[in-house]
């Protein structure tokens, strides 16, 4: 098996644009609108989509993606709060494997965020 896609609901699809491009420091692709959704594709493997979709709610319960970053964890968290999400559970290390973060972006979404840096 092979994961693919994964979908983020986004309630405002535009606030999520700016949410993700302030956290990660590139913007997503362009919204495409399929009448009964608009998506925005953001770079990375496997392709991560915003998702603007009547009945596609936001949810911090259920699966959790998670995001890697190569900078200092600690950095990342400031511009979530900056980019208006919160910071759930703080900086954690998990032994060998890094520090983790769980954070609520701007459309209520549960993501966490890792790094091989604090």
């Amino acid at each position: 098996m092979q994961t693919i896609w994964v979908e983020l609901p986004a309630t405002d699809l535009e606030r999520a644009i700016a949410f993700y491009a302030s956290v990660f420091g590139h913007a997503p692709g362009d919204i495409i609108d399929q009448g009964v959704r608009r998506i925005s594709i953001l770079p990375g493997t496997p392709s991560v989509s915003l998702n603007q979709t009547a009945g596609f709610t936001p949810t911090t319960e259920g699966s959790l993606p998670y995001f890697d970053v190569d900078e200092p964890l600690a950095t990342v968290l400031e511009r979530v709060t900056r980019g208006g999400g919160r910071v759930i559970e703080p900086t954690e290390q998990r032994g060998e494997n890094g520090f983790f973060a769980l954070i609520v972006d701007s459309e209520g979404n549960g993501v966490t965020i890792h790094s091989a840096q604090a």
